[in-house]
């Protein structure tokens, strides 16, 4: 079929072309960065902490008493709860992942030097790391006459004292890449500290948008406060009990402290990802009722459309036109508005998408999303006018002579 009439009868009605085209390039870019917001949610949201996480329990423990040895009560609390039966290893920690108490530092690879970037450190007893189900993949574990305390009470000076650290692979890749990370020194605060050990994973406790998400470090400085969370390990089927027996163990201990978020880490990380789902979930219902009303307008505009043209079609069926050739025309059509509305929204998606990157730190819009946004709104348009042009198709060679 030629496409001079096609050329022809659009030019004809320039301004609702350029209407139509406008809603597809808002729609295509809309969408495309909602797509890409929520594929960039849900990738964040199954991204392995590297803890095991169907193992462990977790409750915060905060002493009231302003007389009390944290230390010594750690002690004490942790020797308790090694004895719940089923408990495989306890520990107390500072920080976990998803758990948003973050404590991070700016990391420099030599004295006196800038950050080359922040890490969280997460702080905990003897056994922390095999107690949270971490891969060492190279190096060691800590050593017991490594270990000091945090020393809170003086601005966290323990951090300046601190000789050695276990840090992921993210993160010395980052520090040192292509080099073995074993031996080489950071400083995280005013002294040198040695990488010892390297683990495959560790989750920081509050996640952005960067890709420094798994920027952590392990420090062998015992948590010193009143507060600390205790993690407990046990088999699956065993957590909520022994969870209840360590709630039990602990106030029968010392009923005058408070027990707080008493949860499985499976439970603590659907809680931390709980505003993610409500977000996926709103920008699956604006971006699917942004897609209906732009079909509602394709198929309108075609109706009306077709409306109008009842006596061009007939006549053109009564020189030969088929049914098929006429509902090409209006397919052919369809896909040619729509065409240039993508094109436009192209342009208009990566726009919108530095808007977001400069105010709300989002990531670069991946280009895939472009030709997945126009796949869909092709096929959006096509079946929009479908039921418009099989209208088309059915109008007799008989209208030609009725005057419409």
């Amino acid at each position: 079929m030629r496409r001079s009439p096609m050329l022809a009868s659009l030019t004809r009605h320039k301004l609702t072309v350029l209407l139509l085209v406008l809603q597809v390039a808002f729609t295509c870019a809309i969408v495309c960065n909602v797509a890409s917001m929520i594929g960039h949610r849900t990738a964040q949201m199954h991204e392995p902490s590297g803890v095991a996480e169907d193992e462990l329990v977790t409750l915060e423990s905060i002493s009231v008493d302003e007389h009390d040895d944290p230390l010594a009560r750690h002690d004490s609390d942790l020797a308790a709860l090694r004895q719940i039966p089923g408990v495989t290893s306890a520990v107390a920690v500072d920080a976990l992942p998803l758990n948003s108490n973050n404590w991070s530092n700016g990391i420099a690879t030599k004295p006196g030097g800038n950050a080359a970037l922040t890490a969280t450190a997460f702080n905990g007893t003897p056994g922390e790391r095999q107690a949270l189900g971490l891969q060492l993949i190279a190096g060691r574990d800590f050593l017991p006459d490594e270990y000091m305390p945090i020393d809170s009470a003086h601005d966290w000076s323990g951090i300046n004292h601190v000789p050695a650290t276990i840090v992921t692979r993210a993160l010395a890749q980052q520090l040192f890449p292509g080099q073995d990370p074993l031996g080489k020194l950071i400083y995280p605060g005013d002294g040198p500290v040695r990488i010892v050990g390297v683990v495959e994973h560790l989750l920081r406790p509050t996640l952005d948008e960067s890709a420094g998400n798994e920027y952590s470090t392990l420090l062998p400085l015992l948590p010193d406060t009143g507060s600390v969370t205790y993690v407990l390990r046990t088999a699956p089927s065993e957590r909520a009990r022994v969870l209840k027996q360590a709630g039990d163990t602990l106030i029968r201990l010392d009923n005058n402290r408070v027990l707080r978020h008493a949860q499985t880490f499976e439970q603590l990380r659907a809680d931390y990802f709980s505003r993610d789902r409500s977000m996926i979930g709103l920008l699956l219902a604006a971006a699917g009722a942004l897609l209906l009303v732009t079909a509602a307008g394709i198929a309108g505009l075609a109706s009306f459309w077709v409306q109008q043209r009842r006596q061009a079609i007939g006549i053109r069926r009564a020189v030969g036109a088929t049914r098929d050739d006429i509902l090409h025309y209006f397919q052919l059509e369809n896909f040619m508005i729509v065409s240039g509305g993508i094109l436009l929204g192209a342009v208009l998606a990566f726009a919108l998408n530095l808007l977001l990157m400069v105010h709300y730190a989002l990531p670069r819009l991946p280009w895939l999303y472009l030709p997945a946004g126009a796949v869909a709104l092709w096929l959006l348009g096509q079946l929009a006018v479908l039921g418009p042009a099989l209208r088309a198709a059915a109008v007799p060679p008989v209208v030609a002579t009725r005057g419409g």
